[in-house]
């Protein structure tokens, strides 16, 4: 959601042109205050994010993107084998035309999945299906020292000095080339270009690591919750931590997803439980576009449609706090996530206010609400 000054919006951000009068509530009538989510050594993914918001320290708890994943599909890594994160991505002329394959739909991917296992059986490479472009991959432990590179960050630019590096490079470039052979023969990808879609023509492997060892997250706060999300890496974290993730129907990761029903879910959680994260990508899949439309779009959907209900919730349980941020910026210009650090905001009956009038980056720099850490920000914010 955090982006730039963009000269189309008369140099206001897109958090800045959008209509969210929900989070502006939260940051006039509460405290606000600026995060970095994405410490230092660190590369600014969402894993490394999303677990210092949930109160990890990910230099104690990261291994990898991959194998955050392949927990939430259930996929058991053994010892001798790391789990890749595994795009379907459109490449034209040696260019990354399309990080999400056209955000494939996941009836299309599993099917290509299972037709990428088919081929490879019997060679110790196992795909497993995700939603949409997102898949995971086992391979042995030898690919481990990869030099990889997430596909959304090399968007519009020949592939060819991002294709992983390392001692064992020219075999998994090879295993990528094979399965762009399989894709392009696919069926299901000739439906796709006759019906004018973007075929799903190649994988794209990165996010390497081994299985991480959480320590549980009641044991760390003393409460219970869950996360409400539709993508794997937000699930993976939720069963490392021992937070329940449960499936939302329609739930896509995109601007199509079903709100309703996320909310539904999160307030099922908490009427059981003391804590709820709800995740929402759509945001972040603009900025990757580097759809400004998009981006705006998403961020009023996640204003009105998850902010409102959740203002309205807590008018109805005096003890709920409530806490609003991104987990990084996603700034159109880039088209990637970037390190800078994101605006966060919590308000709750008898919190002492500060001065910020409105949620936004600029604006909440008023703010005199001080954490230095991500890990250290959910303590303060169940603290404070």
């Amino acid at each position: 959601m955090a982006d730039v000054p963009l000269e189309e919006l008369q140099g206001k951000t897109p958090l800045e042109a959008a209509d969210t009068p929900n989070m502006d509530f939260i940051a006039k009538n509460g405290q606000a205050g600026l995060i970095k989510t994405v410490p230092d050594g660190f590369l600014p993914g969402s894993d490394v994010a999303n677990m210092g918001i949930l109160g990890y320290d990910p230099g104690i708890y990261y291994t990898g993107r991959g194998p955050i994943e392949a927990v939430s599909l259930n996929v058991d890594i053994p010892k001798h084998k790391i789990a890749f994160r595994c795009n379907l991505v459109h490449i034209d002329n040696n260019r990354m035309n399309d990080f999400s394959a056209g955000h494939i739909s996941s009836e299309e991917s599993s099917i290509l999945i299972q037709e990428l296992n088919d081929y490879f059986e019997g060679r110790g490479i196992n795909f497993y299906s995700g939603v949409s472009y997102r898949h995971i991959a086992l391979l042995d432990e030898e690919y481990l020292d990869l030099e990889c590179v997430p596909p959304h960050d090399i968007t519009g630019k020949d592939i060819e000095s991002f294709l992983p590096k390392g001692s064992r490079q020219r075999e998994i470039q090879s295993l990528m080339l094979e399965c762009s052979k399989v894709l392009e023969n696919s069926k299901i990808n000739s439906r796709r270009i006759q019906s004018g879609k973007v075929p799903a023509n190649n994988v794209w492997l990165w996010g390497q690591g081994k299985r991480p060892s959480f320590k549980k997250f009641r044991d760390l706060f003393s409460i219970e919750g869950g996360i409400v999300t539709a993508v794997d890496l937000l699930k993976g974290l939720a069963k490392l931590s021992g937070l329940e993730a449960p499936d939302i129907k329609e739930a896509t990761g995109f601007i199509d997803t079903n709100y309703e029903n996320k909310i539904k879910a999160a307030f099922d959680i908490l009427d059981r439980k003391d804590f709820v994260y709800i995740h929402v990508e759509a945001p972040d899949e603009a900025g990757h576009m580097g759809r400004v439309d998009y981006k705006i779009k998403a961020i009023e959907d996640f204003d009105k449609k998850v902010v409102g209900p959740v203002l309205e919730y807590q008018k109805n349980g005096k003890d709920v706090k409530v806490m609003v941020l991104p987990d990084h910026p996603t700034p159109c210009t880039t088209r990637t996530h970037t390190s800078e650090p994101v605006p966060f905001a919590i308000y709750y009956q008898g919190i002492e206010r500060d001065k910020v009038m409105s949620y936004t980056e600029r604006a909440v720099t008023d703010g005199h609400a001080d954490v230095e850490y991500s890990w250290e920000l959910l303590p303060y914010f169940l603290g404070c």
